[in-house]
């Protein structure tokens, strides 16, 4: 039997190792398993050290799978009899093989066992790290509920109650999705936080359900543990006689499963029970009792040897790091010089770029350059358009053949009469009204601007046959009615730009002010005109005025 200490060889022990050679692999494995559901400790422990030192080949993955198990549950079983060193032993041996072959199907069992164990040292920060890492890993729902029950459980021990209640309700959500084996411990936490903050009939409320849960399932170990946790509470209210009822029943198994813990803890309330009494000697001897048993299970020098045994694994992991890091070294020289290469060509490309970028600059600056020459022309015509209306009046006295100041009145013989050979449709005198005509037509700003105004408008107030009036346009200025028109209304546009500030308007509003029922003919027109879009223009004309 076994109590913190090496495996005693019994009777059953020895018709076990007497029949050995006559068990299979597979055999050991499955009988093992067997005792260890039906919490018989002893045999199990022993078939899976047997199982353990069977010869297994390095590539069978399958046989390495089962054994991690064996090693689990080999942790568990030390554990539970209080022998936290061999229990540490088993769990890193598990988590070595599960990192080997890269399996993480128990990873997060064995995180989550190494937790409890710090817990069990008080060690509570390191315990949370492992439980939190054993979550990360858990893709169990019903495993998720053991895990988050011990991270609650931490938390109280922890004394941060708001963690604690968030954890263990979210445990005994998922509990009762499942009715699985651990919902009477996810009840038993919930109640023991109950009765830190001293909400004692929340706590004996959920002890209760604990209770009736706990009889559903054959964990004696957590029975146990429950009793003992609700004798606690009820000496606490101050009920001595319903304490020393739950104690006898706890120490009834705890001896019986040698669960040394348990049996510490049931003891240590003993000598309170009996000190509350008066009755010191009583109390004394329980405490005695208590220390030799808590010496067997948590002295320093079993914390440190588990110290220990954590710096070996470090450095078993470390070896296989360095390992790892000699691989990744060449490959990392592999890739510094595809690296370099692309990096060539990178700068090649950025070279390239930038030589285009300082093209397209100098293209542009370029571009700018004769945008302000066609502005200055533009507003050196506008200028000389409006010194031409302020003499209007002088020049309309003069003949219209000697009037050589306005551009759109200009008319040129030759032109008028056409190509040689070409019959006018009007006599020279007539065509000679006629401009007159369009040109008064054409100087009044209203009528050229309004959005209407058509080649049959302005053939009816000249009173002349709008194919004439197109014919003579045509002949005289070298365009369409429609290229004659946009370049009075961009005159106007213009003389509009010059006069508001640039700030108080928008492009539209004046394309529609001179006539233009769209944006984008206003454009196309002002650019035929002037060379140069509306914003462009704007933009030249403000930095000359600068």
């Amino acid at each position: 039997m076994l109590f913190g200490q090496e495996i005693k060889k019994t009777t059953q022990n020895d018709v076990v190792i007497e029949n050995f050679i006559q068990l299979s692999s597979q055999q050991l494995y499955d009988t093992a398993n067997y005792y260890y559901s039906i919490n018989k400790l002893d045999p199990a422990l022993v078939y899976y050290n047997l199982f353990i030192n069977t010869p297994m080949k390095d590539n069978d993955i399958e046989q390495q799978k089962r054994l991690i198990v064996a090693f689990v549950n080999s942790g568990m079983i030390y554990y539970w009899l209080s022998d936290y060193n061999r229990a540490y032993v088993f769990f890193i041996k598990a988590l070595i093989l599960c990192e080997k072959i890269d399996n993480s199907s128990y990873k997060s069992t064995i995180l989550n066992n190494l937790g409890i164990i710090y817990d069990r040292f008080k060690k509570y920060d390191i315990a949370k790290e492992y439980y939190t890492k054993a979550i990360s890993f858990c893709d169990d729902s019903i495993k998720l509920v053991l895990y988050l029950n011990n991270l609650g459980d931490n938390s109280i021990k922890s004394e941060k109650f708001d963690s604690a209640f968030y954890h263990l309700n979210k445990s005994l959500k998922i509990s009762k999705q499942h009715s699985n084996a651990y919902l009477a411990l996810v009840l038993t936490s919930i109640a023991e936080n109950y009765q830190k903050i001293q909400q004692f009939d929340s706590a004996f409320y959920y002890f209760g359900l604990a209770l009736t849960e706990q009889k559903n399932h054959s964990r004696l170990e957590h029975e146990a543990e429950l009793l003992s946790k609700l004798g606690s509470l009820f000496f606490e209210v101050n009920r001595i006689d319903s304490a020393l009822f739950y104690i006898d029943l706890s120490n009834i198994i705890a001896s019986d499963k040698k669960l040394v813990r348990i049996l510490a803890d049931n003891y240590l309330l003993l000598s309170k029970i009996e000190e509350s009494n008066g009755r010191k000697i009583k109390a004394f001897d329980y405490f005695k009792i208590y220390s030799n048993l808590k010496d067997s299970v948590f002295s320093v020098d079993k914390f440190n040897e588990i110290n220990q045994l954590q710096r070996l694994y470090e450095i078993s992991k470390t070896n296989q790091q360095i390992e790892q890091l000699y691989i990744e070294q060449q490959i990392k020289e592999q890739t510094i010089r595809y690296q370099r290469i692309f990096q060539f060509f990178t700068s090649s490309i950025l070279l390239i770029v930038s030589i285009i970028v300082v093209v397209f600059s100098f293209q542009k600056r370029k571009l700018n350059f004769k945008n302000n020459i066609l502005v200055s022309k533009n507003l050196e015509i506008l200028e000389l358009l409006k010194k031409s209306a302020e003499t209007k009046e002088e020049k309309e006295k003069k003949n219209l053949q000697n009037d050589n100041t306005y551009d759109d009145a200009k008319i040129d013989s030759s032109e008028i009469k056409g190509k040689k050979g070409e019959k006018n449709l009007l006599k020279d005198n007539a065509v000679d009204d006629l401009l007159i005509k369009i040109s008064k037509v054409m100087e009044d700003i209203e009528t050229v601007c309004n959005p209407n105004f058509s080649l049959i408008k302005l053939s009816e107030l000249v009173q002349y046959n709008h194919r004439y009036v197109s014919d003579v346009i045509n002949k005289t200025y070298k365009k369409n009615f429609r290229s004659y028109l946009n370049r009075f209304r961009i005159r106007e546009a213009q003389r509009i730009f010059s006069e508001l500030d640039s700030n108080t308007f928008k492009i539209q509003s004046i394309a529609q002010q001179v006539g233009f029922k769209s944006l984008n003919a206003f454009y196309e027109a002002f650019k035929e005109v002037t060379g140069v879009n509306p914003g462009q223009y704007l933009k030249n004309m403000r930095n000359q005025v600068l």
